[in-house]
């Protein structure tokens, strides 16, 4: 939020400043402002009469007078027709400096509306802005006019993007700032003064009805409610008093105020009985100070709230004393009907789990409330874990590897609960196909990527904030609330299929929700620095937050995020996105290599941002966002030179977000707040959310998960060992026997009810591959992703309780343990628990000193696998699936007992049966690469050359377009050399 400059805490002259508001006041015309007026029109004298005048006078007219024919083009030119054309393009430029003229005259004896502009005539109608200002600087109008004759030399096209790029309108942050900046040139010339009964008496009747007009700007500041009721009520936050009394109540200029950051110069603002000061406006004599027409709007304005005012006042003080939701702090976009609102994932689980009674076993109600940083942690959680199962794979050499990663504990597996409630995958799946979607869309019209503040996500919908109006989106958004809103809907957003198209907005990143909308803001497109002050604790809880979900969002290709201060355990996470310095002065001179290089890309390159860099040939090569999170306090040397490298950071795709004690930061485009109870502030931009935060436990906990999964963590990292063996003898059998492998069937229970039997046989395929428990928020997270009350979810786990029954010695087959997690009986048993009990007591048991044994036991275990995991689940059930890893750790489990059982039948010479047991693995695990080395070995020991080079075929067919793998074709170079030739003719 950018703000008038005042000298900065740091005390350098010449760096930047730090930019308090400041009250707006009356300038007394002076003599020099008479100077400047004659100046003015003495200028626009000469200008617009003296050319005309001086070029009729001197040069005459200086066209032909009759067409010219063919010959005259063959004539040689003179000096008098170089005089001629030169007198040509003169006229031209006076017509186009006058039309600017007549332009901001109109615009100026109007006051409504910000001046036209005239096609090609930037400077020429700056100049001619400026001049008209200066002309009637001692008139009515004066003081709508910005800029001043101080900004003469600046083109209209740099003031633009300057007041673009810092952010100028306050509040109202994001859609507001055009608007704000547009109704500069519609404020009223006269500000409200003294009423004359206050000048007589030199006080303020208690109680009278007063009246404020709002300041025009006074140069880059923006009179805002707050700083109204700064000054006349002595605190800002009583901004949502004077709100209530004015909400939806017609202005002078027909608008009316319904958000409480949109306001306007110009607009009158009834204000509460007790507010003070000398620009107030009393009722019902305004004094001789206000002009006849000022005080007849007054007038009309208090007769237009006569009827509600009594109403809106009781509501008003019912807002000042408890901060309701009336009263909106900033541009919310325009929501669907609340009926649309149960689309949203986990909004009603979230909040009935909040409220129900089991909070004794509760799950960290942080992750819980984070949707978007929820999925994607989970996200890369599961592909941690996948990447440690297949290096394991790849890296066993002699003994068996491990594929069971470790099962988490205390805080570590209530944290991972909470990321299986909370996540949103779908929601992030969304936000990334809409972004890239949109980024296709315009490039398929060869139009620019526009800049986005922040977007929200409001009940499924997807609102893109932009900095300023960029036309009619391209179908299917539409356009929102005002010409700065692109809005999505879900059921459009879910239309779009994945696409080979750059991430274009990876800075965006969740800070909290405000009424039921969650706010993403684009810390990338942030013109300067975005500050946070509050307590450190808080400070740190917020920053982990931003950190972990950049790290691992779903809707961003390639990014750096850059540490200090805080976050080295952070790492872990995203090692390639994530870096730690240890201090400022690293990061300067970091930061200060890396911006010049960016200019100098974007210099060679054409470009004139990130932005239009996203959307040409080089956009999977280039662009990726570099964000800057500094949690400690930078010295005042350090955050003058942090305000400089950040003054041009939006345009080279480079992001700041600087922790501060005091809330005073040079070059703080944006300022927020954090307060104890999880409040997030900015009190001039209108915004206050309840904040999204990562405190430290969950912070450790999380960094605990992804370290037990890396591949590299050592002794704890994937076991041998399966989290559940069963009774493989006679003696073991179970009572309750479930085929997961394959066609999903239930041996020992009776069917249970048709219409509930789905949800049953969902939620007890759960609780099978979950042996150590399932929180029952999660139970009821993957069974209704959408949300579901406790009543539902606890008769459903009554339904599952009185299905499995009880053993023969009474006890249930479905119990809870001493944290609340449901879990099962040793009686109740899966063909995937048997199949992991075979493998392990083939290979680690007793098959290692058993040659029968274990070509027994494989054989069984080989037998289990009748296909992928419930292969016949119903379409939109079971994706909770998607969170797991059981879909990598089969197809290696069942290549692992396909080799073994193929290694068993080699030893003696036996390739058939080996043959036999590899395709039945493949399968399965088609994609293994070993099962068709080993195939290929087997079918070469029956040294059958036509039945190799068949299978030779086959593997090259399979391949497609990719080639067969280089391993698989140097085996194949050795056991069959004349196999291109074979697989040719073949084809």
């Amino acid at each position: 939020m950018a703000r008038r400059s005042t000298p900065s805490s740091t005390g350098s002259p010449t760096g930047p400043r730090n930019r308090t508001p400041q009250p707006v006041r009356l300038r007394r015309r002076t003599f020099g402002d008479f100077v400047k007026a004659f100046s003015a029109f003495v200028a626009l004298l000469a200008l617009v009469v003296g050319v005309p005048g001086a070029l009729a006078v001197e040069v005459g007219w200086p066209l032909p007078s009759e067409a010219p024919s063919p010959d005259w083009l063959r004539q040689e030119l003179t000096v008098t027709t170089f005089l001629h054309i030169l007198t040509v393009v003169v006229w031209l430029a006076w017509a186009q400096f006058t039309a600017c003229v007549l332009v901001e005259v109109k615009a100026a004896a109007s006051g409504v509306g910000v001046p036209g502009r005239v096609p090609g005539s930037g400077p020429s109608q700056l100049l001619a802005r400026q001049l008209v200002a200066a002309l009637l600087l001692v008139g009515a109008t004066a003081a709508s006019f910005t800029p001043g004759l101080s900004q003469l030399g600046h083109g209209i096209e740099g003031n633009q993007k300057a007041t673009v790029a810092a952010a100028q309108a306050t509040p109202g942050l994001f859609a507001q700032q055009q608007e704000q900046a547009a109704s500069t040139a519609a404020a009223l010339a006269e500000q409200a003064s003294h009423a004359q009964a206050d000048a007589d008496s030199g006080t303020v009747r208690a109680g009278a009805t007063k009246f404020y007009r709002i300041q025009p700007p006074e140069g880059r500041h923006h009179d805002s409610l707050w700083e109204v009721a700064q000054r006349h009520l002595g605190d800002g936050r009583r901004y949502k008093e004077i709100y209530q009394l004015n909400k939806d109540r017609v202005q002078p200029d027909g608008s009316r105020l319904s958000e409480a950051s949109l306001i306007r110069p110009g607009w009158i603002m009834e204000m509460p009985g007790d507010a003070r000061g000398g620009d107030l406006v009393e009722m019902p004599d305004a004094g001789a100070a206000v002009s006849p027409e000022v005080q007849q709007q007054i007038h009309d304005y208090a007769k237009s709230g006569d009827q509600a005012k009594s109403g809106d006042r009781a509501q008003g003080g019912d807002h000042a004393q408890g901060g309701g939701a009336g009263a909106a702090q900033v541009s919310l976009p325009a929501q669907r009907p609340a009926g649309d609102a149960a689309q949203q994932h986990g909004q009603t689980s979230a909040t009935d789990s909040a409220d129900s009674g089991d909070q004794a076993f509760g799950l960290p109600e942080a992750l819980l409330g984070a949707p978007l940083l929820a999925a994607g942690l989970l996200g890369a959680l599961g592909r941690r874990r996948r990447q440690a199962l297949w290096q394991s794979a790849i890296g066993a050499v002699g003994g068996r590897r491990g594929m069971e990663p470790p099962t988490p504990t205390g805080d570590a597996l209530d944290v991972q609960d909470a990321l299986l409630v909370g996540a949103d995958p779908e929601g992030v799946r969304l936000l990334d196909r809409s972004l890239r979607g949109l980024s296709a869309a315009l490039a398929d019209e060869s139009r620019a990527l526009p800049t986005v503040y922040a977007a929200w996500l409001s009940n499924g919908d997807l609102h893109l904030q932009l900095a300023q109006p960029a036309g009619k989106p391209p179908a299917p958004w539409q356009l929102g609330q005002d010409q700065t809103f692109w809005v999505l809907t879900r059921a459009d957003a879910a239309r779009y299929d994945d696409l080979d198209t750059a991430a274009p907005y990876p800075g965006l990143v969740s800070l909290g929700t405000m009424d039921d909308s969650r706010l993403l803001l684009n810390l990338e497109a942030v013109p300067g620095i975005v500050s946070l002050s509050g307590r450190e604790a808080d400070r740190a809880a917020v920053f982990a937050s931003v950190a972990a979900e950049l790290a691992t969002n779903g809707w961003s290709d390639r990014m750096t995020i850059t540490l200090v201060g805080f976050g080295e355990d952070l790492t872990p996470l995203a090692p390639n996105r994530l870096r730690h310095l240890d201090g400022i002065e690293a990061l300067v001179e970091a930061m200060e290599a890396e911006t010049r290089q960016r200019r100098g890309a974007l210099g060679a390159a054409g470009h004139d941002s990130v932005l239009t860099g996203r959307t040409g040939p080089a956009q999977h090569t280039r662009w990726g966002p570099h964000l800057v999170l500094l949690a400690a306090q930078p010295s005042a040397e350090d955050a003058v030179k942090l305000a400089e490298l950040a003054a041009d950071a939006s345009r080279l795709g480079i992001g700041y977000l600087v922790g501060t004690e005091t809330g005073q930061l040079p070059g703080a485009a944006w300022e927020m707040e954090i307060s104890g109870d999880g409040t997030l502030r900015a009190p001039l931009l209108g915004l206050e959310l309840a904040a999204q935060m990562l405190p430290v436990a969950q912070q450790r906990a999380v960094v605990e998960l992804f370290v037990q999964a890396d591949p590299e963590h050592g002794p704890d990292g994937p076991t041998t060992t399966p989290p559940f063996l069963v009774d493989i003898s006679e003696q073991g059998r179970p009572a309750v026997y479930a085929r997961l492998v394959g066609s999903y069937e239930i041996i020992g229970l009776d069917a249970p009810e048709d219409e509930r039997s789905a949800l049953l046989h969902e939620a007890l395929a759960l609780l099978l591959l979950h042996r150590e428990g399932v929180h029952p928020r999660v139970l009821s997270s993957a069974l209704w992703p959408r949300g579901v009350t406790d009543d539902v979810r606890d008769a459903l786990i009554e339904r599952l309780r009185a299905w499995l029954g009880t053993d023969p010695d009474g006890s249930p087959r479905l119990t809870a343990d001493t944290t609340g997690r449901l879990t099962l009986a040793r009686s109740v048993v899966s063909d995937l628990d048997v199949l992991r009990s075979l493998y392990h007591e083939a290979t680690q048991g007793k098959g290692v000193d058993s040659r029968v044994v274990r070509g027994r036991l494989l054989t069984d275990a080989l037998v289990l696998v009748r296909g992928p995991l419930l292969a016949d689940r119903a379409e939109g059930r079971y994706r909770w699936l998607t969170h797991e890893i059981v879909d990598a750790q089969l197809p290696l489990l069942v290549a692992d007992i396909g080799l073994a059982l193929s290694e068993f039948h080699l030893e003696k010479g036996r390739a058939e049966q080996a043959i036999e047991a590899l395709n039945a693995a493949v399968r399965t695990a088609s994609d293994d690469e070993r099962l068709w080395h080993e195939l290929l070995r087997a079918t070469h020991a029956t040294e059958d050359t036509d039945r190799l080079t068949a299978l030779a075929a086959d593997l090259v067919g399979r391949s497609g377009a990719r080639g067969l793998p280089p391993r698989t074709e140097a085996l194949l170079d050795e056991l069959l050399p004349t196999w291109r030739d074979g697989v040719a003719a073949a084809g």
